[in-house]
């Protein structure tokens, strides 16, 4: 280690900064985590349609409390695989704001799908257009994320 000259270290610097952030491109939530929120989506969306007023408070309030409490242990992103989890220094702060994003993106998708859908008179326009959002959730999620962390730098 004595004989490092500066440029074998600035080297050895370049090397570990490019490692650190190949693992920070890694940060996300794991895909079960991703379909699971289809699933509910697709569970809201066919209460909304059948199901009474009142059940689709209940579940929409059921959907966002049992949301909260999973993605309060992973929505900082760094537990996304039992093999790799990364410190708080690794993981950009503003990977939670980029899922609270998303989320509200999908929602507003999800009411101008199902308004698009009533309009041309389909029948149970919230289940097609909670199909169709959680589908792109299910499939795109972790792409989603990954893309919305890059626009923000995160």
């Amino acid at each position: 280690m004595e004989d490092l000259t500066p440029e074998q270290a600035r080297e050895a610097l370049d090397v570990v900064g490019r490692a650190r952030a190949d693992v920070a491109l890694e940060v996300g939530l794991p895909r079960w985590y991703w379909w699971a929120m289809a699933a509910g989506w697709v569970v809201l969306g066919v209460i909304g349609a059948v199901g009474p007023v009142w059940l689709t408070t209940v579940a929409t309030i059921a959907f966002g409390a049992g949301h909260s409490a999973v993605a309060s242990r992973l929505l900082d992103g760094r537990r996304r695989t039992r093999g790799l989890q990364v410190s708080r220094a690794v993981a950009d702060r503003r990977v939670p704001l980029a899922v609270i994003l998303m989320l509200l993106v999908l929602v507003a998708v999800t009411v101008g799908a199902a308004l698009a859908l009533d309009a041309d008179g389909a029948r149970h326009s919230q289940v097609w257009a909670a199909v169709i959002v959680a589908a792109v959730i299910g499939f795109g999620g972790p792409e989603i994320l990954q893309t919305l962390r890059r626009w923000m730098h995160a």
